[in-house]
């Protein structure tokens, strides 16, 4: 009976100095000019296989990964595209991720995704719109994505190779940060995220081994999005009261704070966790691989505040981790641009008035708890009248709601300050909802602007053309998810009250 039959694997017989350099000119490792220039400079072609690797080594034109690989007989996945793969980075539940070299000679990370997912159309059409978007999002604290590539059974994302070590790596090595060391790593983190803010995209997986810390000690954000990819590949059930793994603390918070998905503020809380970490040494949540005790409430209300940790950090820099932490949203910083601007008024203390006591008075976290701003909203179905209402209050605001955009308007009429702004759907009030946007400006007076928001439907596109829009008036063209209401809101709302 042949050992395969019986479970054992044969390891295939080591090729001969000569075999594998041919091998390596048919798949296109390396020219045939360079393995004649390699047997030239050994003098002969009778050498054992060490002695003629290690020159390939040393020349640099193979590397350790691809001659095992070229020992064991494979052929394939040696390329990807137009990148060549050098050696493998690392193993993640949905991808593999290479070192690899484009043909310009550009040194890239290959995200491939695993092969068990290639047959499944769903999770390889998530997995490309999730690259395309990433690329959008080209900043110096983000790992920028280079290309996007998904074609029959290969699927793959070139990324900015990183010349460094993840946040986790670096944190074990120095156990914890000074205040002086860690500002410039949160300022980085922040401006990352508020530039994906302004993207209309969360990160969901915001934690040590998604910040990357270069060479030069800059923080880059890794791995936007890709964690809901990582979840749609995983669970089986997508109305799985218990989310993956890799999105569970993210889960367990929105239990605790009750606010949408992507709520950029959940971001927030845990660049709150990472400032907390890097401070004290320890992780605000206590970790388990328990499912059940990931997303136990009590794992976020019993955080021992950062003061308590270690008496010595900066009043001022708890109060920004406090602040970030807050798990009443209200509370809490509104957007990372926020967090940035107090982290930078710090950096900004620390290098003019270096020894000296920091001056927590500047800070926004002294300022009164947010105003709870006001949405109108004009909707006629019933169903997307709930909807809004939930999704809205779930975003910190105060929501009121109306069938009649008539109503709507004299309201605002009878008093300006009924709502911060007005948000009317078209799809189901036809043409009047435009009408109505259009007779908000009428209400501007000086220093006060009735923000207005139209949402249409795909086939109203033309009445786009009729609406007076300006800074405080815009139109959004349906479908458009909450996320995205949420960062348009944000926006007019934060000119409103500049």
């Amino acid at each position: 009976m042949e050992l395969t039959k019986l479970g054992y694997k044969i390891k295939p017989m080591a090729p001969t100095a000569e075999q594998l350099g041919l091998r390596a000119v048919q798949i296109g490792l390396i020219s045939e000019r360079d393995l004649r220039a390699a047997w030239a400079e050994l003098g002969t072609k009778n050498v054992d296989l060490q002695t003629f690797t290690q020159l390939l080594i040393r020349k640099e034109l193979l590397t350790n990964y691809q001659i095992k690989r070229l020992e064991d007989g494979a052929t394939t996945r040696f390329f990807f595209g137009d990148y060549k793969v050098l050696y493998l980075v690392g193993r993640g539940t949905f991808a593999r991720v290479y070192r690899a070299v484009s043909k310009t000679g550009e040194v890239v990370a290959i995200k491939v995704l695993r092969t068990k997912y290639n047959d499944n159309p769903d999770s390889c059409m998530q997995f490309e719109r999730e690259g395309e978007l990433g690329k959008s999002l080209q900043h110096p604290n983000i790992v920028s994505i280079k290309d996007v590539y998904s074609q029959g059974n290969v699927h793959f994302i070139a990324m900015e190779f990183i010349e460094g070590q993840s946040l986790r790596e670096f944190i074990n090595i120095r156990k914890k940060l000074t205040a002086e060391e860690a500002i410039p790593i949160m300022r980085d983190i922040a401006a990352g995220l508020q530039f994906a803010f302004e993207h209309g995209m969360t990160h969901r997986d915001l934690k040590l081994t998604n910040v990357m810390i270069t060479s030069r000690g800059v923080a880059k954000l890794a791995d936007f999005g890709f964690a809901t990819v990582d979840q749609s590949l995983q669970n089986d059930d997508p109305t799985a009261d218990i989310p993956n793994p890799r999105t569970l603390d993210y889960a367990g918070l929105e239990r605790v704070t009750n606010v949408l998905k992507d709520d950029t503020r959940s971001d927030i809380y845990f660049a709150g966790c990472i400032y907390y970490h890097l401070l004290c040494g320890e992780p605000p949540l206590y970790e388990t691989k328990d499912r059940l005790e990931r997303t136990n409430p009590s794992r976020f209300t019993n955080v021992p505040p950062l003061q308590d940790k270690d008496a010595s950090i900066p009043l001022p820099i708890c109060m920004i981790v406090n602040k970030a932490m807050a798990l009443d949203v209200r509370k809490r910083y509104q957007t990372p641009g926020e967090m940035l601007r107090d982290i930078k008024l710090l950096e900004k203390q620390i290098k003019d008035n270096p020894g000296k006591s920091l001056d927590p008075s500047i800070l926004r976290v002294n300022r009164p708890a947010m105003i709870e701003h006001s949405i109108m909203v004009v909707e006629r179905d019933d169903k997307l009248r709930e909807v809004f209402r939930d999704a809205l209050k779930k975003m910190g605001y105060r929501v009121l709601v109306t069938a009649d955009a008539e109503r709507a308007i004299e309201r605002f009429y009878q008093d300006k300050n009924v709502a911060d702004c007005i948000l009317l759907n078209a799809q189901n009030i036809g043409e009047e909802a435009v009408r109505v946007f259009n007779e908000v400006r009428q209400l501007d007076q000086e220093n006060h602007f009735i923000p207005a928001v139209l949402l249409l439907a795909k086939n109203q596109k033309f009445w786009s053309e009729m609406s007076e829009q300006d800074d405080y008036r815009v139109v959004v063209q349906m479908p458009v998810t909450m996320k995205q209401l949420a960062l348009v809101l944000t926006k007019l709302l934060s000119k409103k009250f500049k």
